[in-house]
């Protein structure tokens, strides 16, 4: 039997004995639509500049490693230093594939899933044994060392990288081509921010506020603290595997040298901190921010690469809260737990 009922500010649909709730005050889903309506509305407007439409798409590819990112440390209470490690395992599996057997972005997208899924969970354990910055020097490592693995091993094709990986698209019109590539962008950021929204905001969110605020104050609860921990490390490894493999197959190329190495995980962390220290509507911010001012300090020449820098720390250190911290302190929401990290 199905059951539709309202209650205050939201609907809930019962069918047997499960239960479904959604929020239909404007206020929770309005400013989220118009943020999804204007990022929509972008590829259309720069329809006729293709070069725009792969750098919006390029900012949502990077937000879909910062969303889940921002869910990982806050679940974990750890930073994370090399979430490009993902990146690459997704990217290099598309590639692999691709290239030697001629599969298609569709056949390679399971692949890929399983690849993040079992790197996953081999390195899960390092969320309970790696205490602290440890845990942060251990995550630094492991992409290094996985760009000098793609040096040794010649089908990785060192610092050139694979090419000629399946496009995701492919029309007779390179205007369409980019314009549908970027709409797929744009769709799994939404699935992501969906996604990681729904369980910061379930009883599996407040667990990984919990283990946020206090881990040894939650164990003493009797929540499952290393339970939690592999679960949440596990499924943001995948997500961010997967976005490795939509980039492999975007670009059409993948190189370790491009996302392995230290500059791009920079750039990541620093997407996540300026646009809001965890919160998953930040990433977002802070995901256009930095591309767009990227670009932007292209036209000063080789400066740029001192001013870039330069200006992110500024911004890191004069806005505490981040970009979206900024929007929440007078237009406050639900809570979201915040990055903490942990000396011992």
């Amino acid at each position: 039997m199905v059951r539709i009922e309202h209650k205050r500010a939201l609907l809930v649909v019962r069918i047997g004995d499960k239960k479904f709730e959604w929020p239909i005050e404007t206020r929770y889903w309005r400013n989220p639509l118009l943020g999804i309506v204007c990022l929509a509305l972008l590829p259309i407007v720069f329809s006729g500049q293709p070069d725009l439409i792969s750098l919006f798409a390029t900012a949502n590819i990077y937000a879909c490693i910062a969303i889940p990112l921002g869910w990982q440390m806050t679940g974990i209470g750890r930073l994370n230093f090399g979430p490009q490690f993902f990146v690459g395992i997704g990217g290099y599996t598309a590639a692999l594939i691709s290239v030697h057997f001629g599969w298609g972005p569709w056949e390679t997208l399971p692949v890929a899933v399983c690849a993040g899924l079992v790197f996953g969970v081999m390195f899960s354990p390092l969320t309970t044994i790696a205490k602290g910055l440890y845990f942060s020097l251990v995550t630094l490592i492991l992409p290094l060392i996985f760009l000098e693995v793609t040096y040794y091993f010649r089908v990785f094709q060192g610092e050139t990288g694979l090419y000629g990986i399946t496009p995701l698209v492919m029309v007779d019109n390179i205007k369409t081509e980019y314009l549908i590539t970027g709409f797929l962008s744009l769709l799994m950021l939404i699935i992501f921010l969906f996604v990681v929204h729904k369980v910061l905001t379930s009883r599996i969110g407040l667990f990984a506020a919990a283990i946020n605020d206090d881990e040894e104050v939650a164990n003493n609860l009797g929540l499952n603290i290393k339970r939690w921990k592999i679960l949440c490390f596990v499924a943001t490894s995948v997500m961010i595997s997967v976005t490795g493999w939509f980039a492999a197959h975007y670009f059409g190329t993948f190189a370790g040298v491009t996302y392995l190495q230290l500059p791009f995980m920079l750039k990541i962390l620093l997407m996540v901190m300026i646009g809001g220290r965890g919160d998953i509507y930040g990433a977002i911010y802070g995901a256009y921010f930095v591309v767009i001012l990227e670009k932007l300090l292209t036209v000063f020449g080789t400066v740029h690469y001192i001013l870039f820098p330069l200006i992110l720390m500024i911004l890191l250190f004069t806005l505490p809260e981040g970009l979206y911290g900024i929007y929440r302190r007078h237009r406050y929401r639900e809570y979201y737990p915040t990055i903490r990290v942990r000396k011992r």
